[in-house]
């Protein structure tokens, strides 16, 4: 999957954000840093939720 990031000095930091995933935002004090901690936060916001799931739900797995 590709998602477009994008990174914005803001002044002593750098804040990455990825506008397909709303609230996905993180910072790092350097570009580079802020870079690895976006692609971090994506995998996290990307996680399956294992919140209690109804016994009569249907539960499948899609690749995009």
């Amino acid at each position: 999957m590709k998602l477009r990031i994008i990174i914005e000095p803001d002044e002593d930091v750098f804040v990455a954000y990825c506008q397909e995933l709303p609230g996905c935002v993180t910072y790092g004090k350097t570009e580079e840093e802020a870079r690895k901690n976006i692609i971090e936060a994506i995998e996290l916001y990307l996680r399956p939720s294992e919140q209690n799931i109804p016994e009569n739900a249907t539960i499948c797995e899609v690749a995009v």
